[in-house]
């Protein structure tokens, strides 16, 4: 297995494989593909948020903005009557700064774990959020409270106590691999690998399982739930990879990735975007990128500019199985 692969080939072995690494995903995608002046467009949550209604795409709703420390004070009032939600740095990143609260006990609010934080801690988490404790370069950032996504029953013993969301890897529209992560207690119910989440391969046609790692090593089961990992298959699929691939046409970046999550009333939801899509889903498809992405970048540019969002996934259902 690839995951395995990792651990021992050389570079030119790898490269033989079809294995894409940071160089070559910096050099030959990222730095030709994504210009510099569109990153604020996927750097920065809200501006994604604002985008993504403009064009009608489908986003956890906004509920406040805190983008001064004057306005710290003012949370408790922002959060009245708001069972569950979550706060996240607007230029945050690798899942650093989210907070995600499901629910209160009086004057206490219960993260997924059943911690209780006061008033003043959340205050605190927003104050450091605004200080760029978690963002990007350590810049001076901004606050936000949305929707707390609905688990949906479909994934029930997949996941440890937070929402799982699916990660696209898109190239000029075109979707070449996807992925899901699940979250773990080790991750602190957070879908994020770096922090130990599961990641599981995604087929492009069905939606169900490939394979899965976590720490870049082999999984079968979840090591929380005891859940078998290839019984996994994502709901309204043909949908969710649809409004992945429609991100371009809003972002205008060529190498991306979209992180999704599947709302239990409201289906796919886009929760972010990435200029610097992580490679790691490489190993949880045991398949290389480089393949899928020559594939695409070999086709005509009159092609690619005719092809509509469901052109670039049939193509991708097609060629990327």
């Amino acid at each position: 297995m690839i995951a395995n692969l990792f651990q021992w080939c050389r570079p030119s072995e790898l490269r033989k494989l079809g294995i894409a690494g940071m160089n070559k995903r910096n050099g030959s995608y990222i730095a030709r593909y994504n210009p510099r002046a569109l990153y604020p467009r996927v750097d920065d949550k809200v501006e994604t948020k604002i985008l993504a209604n403009e064009f009608g795409l489908k986003v956890p709703e906004l509920y406040g903005i805190v983008q001064y420390q004057s306005q710290v004070k003012q949370l408790g009032k922002m959060l009245e009557g708001r069972e569950s939600f979550v706060i996240k740095p607007s230029q945050g990143s690798a899942g650093k700064g989210i907070l995600v609260i499901l629910g209160r006990d009086g004057e206490f609010f219960l993260k997924p774990n059943g911690e209780k934080l006061t008033l003043h801690d959340l205050q605190r988490h927003v104050s450091n959020t605004l200080s760029g404790l978690y963002s990007l370069g350590g810049r001076n950032d901004k606050a936000m409270i949305e929707y707390a996504i609905q688990f949906s029953d479909a994934f029930d013993g997949f996941s440890y106590q937070g929402v799982p969301d699916i990660r696209v890897v898109m190239f000029l529209g075109y979707p070449v691999m996807a992925m899901m992560r699940l979250s773990t207690e080790s991750s602190d119910g957070k879908a994020n690998l770096h922090q130990g989440a599961v990641g599981v391969g995604i087929d492009l046609i069905t939606g169900k399982a490939r394979s899965a790692v976590q720490h870049g090593r082999p999984i079968f089961k979840h090591p929380d739930t005891g859940r078998v990992l290839q019984e996994l298959v994502v709901p309204h699929w043909d949908e969710l990879i649809l409004l992945a691939s429609q991100c371009y046409e809003m972002c205008e970046m060529g190498y991306l990735g979209a992180d999704i999550v599947l709302d239990k009333e409201l289906g796919p939801l886009i929760l972010e975007l990435n200029a610097r899509p992580g490679l790691a889903i490489q190993v949880a498809n045991n398949a290389g990128l480089l393949p899928r992405l020559e594939a695409v970048e070999n086709l005509t540019r009159a092609e690619r500019i005719m092809a509509s969002a469901q052109d670039r996934v049939d193509y991708a259902q097609k060629h990327f199985a």
